[in-house]
This record gives C-alpha cells, structure tokens and sequence, in this order.
C-alpha cells in the first residue's frame, strides 16, 4: 500500500486532469446505467405495449447516449493518460537523475544490464499501472457504481442472488493478485539476468570470438532464456485461472437470477421488461468488474517493477556534498594527502599514506599491480572517499567543496579510454556546452590528433562508434586527450595512459601527454618506470602503503624497490621510451 500511495503522490500536480477524468468517467458510468435502464421500456413499453411513440423516440435516445459515451469515454482516457505519460517522464528523470549522484561504489556493486533493465522493462510496467491501469480503474469502477444501482433498483432480492459470489470472487483476486506480485518480481529479476549477459558478451564480442566461445555463450544464454520462460508461464497461468474462476463465478451468479427471476416472471410477480432491464446491467456489470479484477493482477506486477524502480531512488550516494559546502579557488600551492587510509568493504587497499604535491610540479606514482595506485589518485576527485585521514588542497579538505569547483580543476586521462557513441568534435567537447569549433579543432592540434581526425570520412562529424571502436587505441587515446586539454584543467592525472601501445602510437600520444602537461601540475601513475625519470618527485607503493619517495636519481641511489623494478625494465630487451618531453 505504502508504495501505491507514493505512486499516487506523483499525480498530485495534474489534479486538474484528473478532475476532468473523474467527471468524463461519471458521464460514461451514468450513460452505461442509462442504457440498461432502457431495456424495461423497449420491452414493456414498445414490445409489449405496442407504443409507436416510444418506438419512434427510442432510437434518437440510443443514439444520443452512444455519443455522450463515446465523447467521455474519449475525455476520459485522453486526460488520465496524459497524467500517467507525465507522471513516468517524471519518474525516467528522476531515475537518470539519480545513478548520475550515486557514487561509484553503487555501479561496482551493480551490473550495468540490470540498471538498464530498471530503466527500461522496470519503468515501462510502472507505465502501465500509471495509464492504463489507472484509466481501468477509474472508468470500470464508475461503470460498475452505475450498474450496481440499477440492479439494486430495479430487483434488490435479484441482485443480492447474484452478489452472493463477490466474496469469493474478492478473496480469488487478493489470492492471485498477492501470488502475480511474487512471481513478476522474479521474472523482472530474470529479465535484468537476460540484459546482463547481452550487455556483457556484446561488449566481450571479440574475445568470445578470439576463444570459439560462441557455443557455450549461446548454451548459457539459452538457459537464461528458459528460466525467464518458466517464470513467464507462471504469470501466464495465474492469469489464466484467475479469469476462469471469475467466469464460472459469474456463471454461478446468472444461473441463480434466472432461475429466481423466471420463476417470478411466470408467476406475474415481475414483468419481463424489469427482468430484461436487470439481466441487461448485471450482464454489463461482470464486465467491468472482471476488468477489475484483471486490474489487480497487473497492478501487482506493476508494484513489483516499482519496488524495484525505487529501491535505487531511495538509495543514498555514499560520497555527498555538504549541503553548505564552498567553492574550491584555484590551486596555487599544493596538493596533500594527510594519512589518508581507505578499505573497499572489508578489505585495505591503502594504509596511511602521506604525501605533497607541489603545484607546477610533476608527481608520479609506481609500485606492482594491486599496490593502490589508482585507488589513490580516484580519492581526489571524490570518486571515493577515505575511511581515515583527508586530502586538501591549499589546505582546504576536498570534502568541504562543491564537486563542480574540485572536479573542474581536474582533467583525467586513463589506460582505459572512455568515449560515447557520438561525433569526434562532441566526444572532444565532452562536458563543455556550445563550443566554438575553432578551440575543439585547436584541442586536437595540440593533441597530435587533427591530423588523423581530418582523413576521417566526416572529418570532426564523424560517429566514432560505441566506445570508440572505429579508432586506434592510439586515436582513442589523443581524443581524449584533446578532451582534457579543452576543458584546461590546472591539475591533470594520468592513469598508466601509454602502458597498451605500440612504439609509433605511443611516441604521438606521449607527444601530446607533453603538450598537456606544459604549466600543468600533473600526478602520474607510471607502468614504465623509464617515461617518469623527469618527474619531480617518484612516489613508491607496496601493498598500499608508502615506502618510498624521491626523484629517480635519489630512489636508484637508495637501492630500494624502485632501483630494483627499475633494473629490471632496463634489462636488454626490456628498454623503454622515456618521459614525455625527453
């Protein structure tokens, strides 16, 4: 009930139309009554009575009350629907709304095809419940008000007969309807398992072709597939029963009044027009209330979706912004990492690590795999916060400002390069609203990237694909990098952003990482130890603690771990290019 209510909180700022749907349901409900009203009169009164006038008016009456139906009925759908489009355009934005102010930790605990599934199949159930299944509500129930009064009216014994089967039929619908809310939730829950697998082996296609595993994604897949399609017969047959028991209920009843009101007919008690006028609106009047009752059960698969759609609104982002935080000026004298401890779940990944990053200067960070690097550096921006300690710049702590001033002063630039299926000028002007095309093409020059970008076949109007499949990981690389030099950031971090390339591409990109980092404060999480020999200050992690720090001159003189990993990428054979700039 508590999430029907919140549902319904959503129409409060559409009462107007909703009022007008109240009225047109009214009409139809009043002009469905009037018809069987009738049906005594065209029985007793022409048919029976031989009246030429009633039977010359009788059809202008039918007519006018076809019209004043279908003109509501209209008025009706129209204004409720209107409400229920509005109400799931609502619901969409504030859906999107929120996965873009849930912290990162939220999607490392989520598959991306379940969220999409949330999005979409989720938001498109509540669709239904929000529309049609309110427009259902409404006008069925208004419909059935208006029967109920003319059987009451015109035989009350008959119609109590025929009620005698409700409470049965209501205990059935709660049954069933309690059963449908079980088993959607399961099969939506199925179909997010369907979109996690596509997502992820359409993604994968390459190396699920590179190891012949399109057999066993296909036997995997079809699996899925069959435990979606047991979950769906399931929804089928409660479907199914529920409508078969109301039918027979519904039988049950009919076959009680015309025994009772055929023996009262024969016996004069009641004229066959009052008989006919009856059996005419209890007729109509199992029609909208097995629509009624096939309401309750979509309504439940409905509610099941909606639990769903706000379990993730109701979920509270990890990292916030204070609700009185500051803007963040412009970085002028370092940057500072103040014991700063941090653990994912239960598990340390960085343990009191203290450091300065001077402005203007270049700090790199090395140190094997799982040793804490990247974690370290997605702290500043506020992608995670740390358990222990604080980050400041210019002494003020990053959780005192606004994300919008921090980030700004940030431009990242990643192993993993991260484009949109969209045009390279937009992908380069990614963030940036209305941009002159002349600082997207000069951001490319810097970027080692406008020559490549002019031989495409649209130039910077050319669709890069989803993620930027139809580049090089060379290009990938210097777009985004042109990304970061058009936004002009004052600090720039970069994450391992050579480490995948071969010679020629690497020595363009390292050109433009050098372009980039002119007057910039700049941390980087080097894998080759021989691109970061110029770097101000070499910052060594191991387990993710501190163990070492210094310049590349200073650590080799240490004879510590970095002289050591050192050493071995400088074995013959295992040469590397140097630093951007050398």
């Amino acid at each position: 009930m508590e999430i029907y209510t919140r549902l319904l909180g959503y129409t409060k700022l559409y009462r107007s139309k909703i009022l007008i749907s109240v009225i047109c349901s009214l009409i139809v409900g009043g002009s469905t009554a009037v018809s069987a009203m009738i049906v005594k009169d065209v029985v007793d009164t022409i048919f029976m009575n031989k009246d030429r006038v009633m039977l010359a008016y009788m059809p202008f009456i039918i007519l006018a009350l076809i019209a004043i139906k279908g003109l509501a009925s209209f008025g009706q759908v129209y204004s409720i629907e209107t409400v229920g489009q509005r109400v799931i355009l609502r619901i969409r934005n504030e859906l999107y709304q929120q996965l873009h102010r849930l912290s990162l930790s939220f999607f490392s605990a989520h598959q991306t095809g379940t969220l999409v599934s949330r999005i979409t199949n989720d938001v498109q159930l509540l669709q239904t419940a929000a529309a049609n299944l309110i427009s259902e509500a409404i006008r069925q129930g208004f419909t059935a008000a208006g029967l109920l009064c003319v059987v009451f009216y015109r035989h009350w014994k008959l119609a109590l007969i025929a009620l005698l089967v409700l409470p049965v039929a209501m205990g059935i619908v709660t049954f069933f309807g309690r059963k449908m809310r079980r088993t959607s939730h399961s099969l939506q829950g199925k179909m997010a398992k369907i979109n996690d697998l596509l997502y992820e082996k359409i993604s994968g296609i390459r190396i699920v072709k590179a190891f012949d595993a399109g057999q066993i994604e296909t036997e995997r897949f079809s699996q899925v597939l069959n435990g979606y399609f047991r979950s769906a017969l399931r929804v089928v047959r409660i479907n199914a029963v529920n409508s078969s028991l109301s039918e027979a209920l519904g039988g049950i009843g009919v076959a009680g009044v015309v025994w009772y009101g055929g023996y009262e007919v024969i016996n004069g008690i009641t004229t066959p027009g009052t008989f006919f006028s009856f059996i005419t609106a209890l007729l109509m009047l199992y029609e909208p209330l097995k629509r009624l009752s096939k309401f309750n059960i979509k309504l439940q698969q409905a509610l099941a979706a909606a639990e769903r759609v706000f379990q993730i609104l109701d979920t509270k982002p990890v990292i916030k912004e204070k609700a009185y935080a500051r803007e963040l000026p412009i970085v002028k004298d370092c940057i500072r990492y103040e014991q700063v401890s941090f653990q994912y779940e239960d598990t340390p990944v960085l343990q009191d690590v203290s450091f300065t990053a001077q402005v203007g200067h270049v700090t790199a960070f090395v140190g094997l795999s799982g040793a804490g690097k990247s974690t370290l550096l997605s702290l500043l921006p506020r992608f995670y916060d740390p358990s222990e300690g604080r980050i400041t710049l210019d002494g003020i702590d990053t959780r005192d400002v606004t994300f919008r001033s921090l980030r700004r002063q940030l431009g990242i630039v990643t192993q993993e390069v991260i484009l949109f299926h969209d045009t390279v000028a937009s992908n380069i002007a990614y963030g940036v609203k209305d941009c002159p095309m002349g600082r997207i093409i000069q951001a490319a020059k810097i970027a080692n990237a406008h020559e490549y970008i002019q031989k495409l076949p649209q130039g910077y109007d050319t669709p890069i694909g989803e993620r930027g499949t139809r580049l090089s990981g060379g290009q990938r690389q210097r777009l985004a990098i042109a990304r970061a030099i058009l936004k002009n950031p004052p600090i720039i971090i970069l994450d391992e952003a050579t480490s995948s390339l071969d010679s020629e591409s690497e020595k363009l990109v390292q050109d433009a990482i050098a372009n980039l980092m002119k007057e910039r404060t700049t941390l980087v999480i080097a894998h080759r130890l021989s691109t970061i020999r110029k770097a101000d200050r070499i910052i060594v992690l191991d387990r993710g603690r501190l163990i070492e720090s210094g310049t590349h001159h200073e650590l080799l003189t240490k004879g510590g771990v970095y002289a050591r990993l050192y050493e071995t990428q400088m074995l013959p054979g295992n040469e590397e290019r140097g630093m951007p700039g050398d």
